[in-house]
């Protein structure tokens, strides 16, 4: 019996799940649920041919909630032949947004882990609760099965003090354990790695700055495999500008606006979360219209794509400065791996530190990792398509394959 590794990656109203054979971790299905809690739900399931491609299928149902959502993927996967018993099953990976500073590894799911997840919801209220829906629907179909949570913020555990800690009240640390997490780990580290092997250079070995560029965008500073520096901090809304997010602001704007427009907390925390960043600034949030837009002579979307590349600009030059030596530096990501024009308007003017950009390299690039910088630069250039998915199914089964790497909640 073929054994598998699913993975699943559960949103408000949306169910991800990739299954992956198992030792080899290739993958043979995929399927997204969009619309839960509507009469309008629909599964897009795509199934791995034996020549590589993918034959796609579109299914529609009213689903109530998650559950239904997960046993209707459940249903078309037997169908397809992809998981039709628990005995196939060698692990289920989930991923969870925040584990806060109690989990800096991928953790065996008990009923200990489930509480602490849901004690960990003030600290990321949009998305722990549907990742723990997600747990708890996959643990109801498949008891027997080990569970292992991969948390977005674990690789960003080896962050020192002095990068971790807010200037604020210590007793605000100890008591509210507020500090910078940063997010987005399954990717940094995933294209770290693959960065360090296409340079034919063991991780260790290397000093990277990752961006990874999407509607959510976050950098890192990577120092032997080690993160050391990154953009998100206490929650994803921290640092680069993003589709809806606003990244970096003074604090002082919050009570301003909650002084002058009489908005409650709660709205101003959405408008900064999902009416803010690209969208707030040009009306979309989508880089690939704003840069045709912009190119047309738009100027509020030119305002945003220049705004956007800039932030991202700053962050390598602090970085540059926090890691000494940079060997690399890496886009992934929608925006990262997809668009010429952020990665130009990125490196321009950072030749003094070594980045040089070699512009028919960068418009060249196809879906494989490639060298975009020119021959000469001291720091490579690279574009690395990210796998979180890849990279939680493989976090998963060391965890599953190594016993004495259970658990670490510090």
């Amino acid at each position: 019996m073929e054994r598998k590794c699913a993975v699943i990656n559960c949103g408000s109203s949306s169910i991800k799940m990739e299954v992956f054979t198992v030792p080899e971790l290739e993958s043979i299905a995929d399927a997204l649920v969009e619309r839960i809690g509507t009469t309008e739900s629909r599964l897009r399931q795509r199934r791995t041919r034996e020549d590589g491609s993918r034959r796609e299928e579109i299914h529609s149902r009213p689903l109530a909630d998650h559950q239904a959502g997960f046993e209707f993927i459940l249903e078309v996967n037997a169908r397809d032949r992809v998981i039709r018993e628990e005995g196939e099953v060698a692990a289920i990976a989930h991923r969870v947004v925040h584990g806060g500073d109690r989990f800096a590894a991928p953790t065996l799911i008990d009923d200990g882990v489930v509480a602490a997840i849901r004690d960990l919801i003030p600290l990321a209220p949009l998305h722990n609760p549907s990742n723990l829906l997600g747990i708890e629907a996959a643990r109801g179909r498949f008891p027997q099965a080990p569970h292992v949570a991969v948390f977005d913020t674990a690789f960003h555990q080896t962050l020192p003090p002095h990068a971790f800690r807010y200037a604020v009240p210590d007793e605000l640390y100890e008591r509210y354990r507020v500090r910078r997490y940063g997010f987005h780990g399954s990717s940094h580290s995933y294209v770290a790695r693959e960065a360090a092997r296409h340079m034919e250079r063991a991780p260790e070995e290397v000093n990277l700055i990752t961006l990874h560029l999407g509607n959510g965008a976050s950098a890192a500073a990577v120092a032997g495999g080690r993160s050391i520096d990154t953009s998100m901090g206490l929650t994803p809304l921290e640092g680069l500008v993003m589709g809806t997010r606003c990244g970096d602001l003074d604090p002082a704007l919050h009570f301003y606006l909650l002084r002058q427009t009489g908005m409650a907390p709660a709205e101003l925390e959405k408008l900064l979360n999902s009416q803010s960043g690209l969208k707030g600034i040009c009306g979309v949030a989508d880089m690939r219209e704003i840069q045709d837009r912009s190119a047309s002579g738009d100027g509020p979307a030119a305002l945003a794509l220049e705004m956007f590349c800039y932030r991202i600009k700053k962050y390598v030059g602090a970085y540059a400065a926090a890691l000494g030596r940079v060997d690399a530096l890496v886009f992934t990501g929608g925006i990262g791996e997809n668009s010429a024009v952020v990665r130009r308007k990125t490196c321009a003017g950072l030749e003094n530190l070594g980045i040089a950009l070699d512009e028919t390299r960068n418009k060249g690039v196809g879906g494989t990792i490639t060298t975009v910088s020119r021959e000469e630069s001291p720091v490579a250039v690279l574009v690395v398509p990210t796998d979180e998915e890849l990279e939680i199914a493989r976090q998963a089964m060391s965890v599953i394959a190594n016993s004495t790497c259970t658990r670490e909640i510090l």
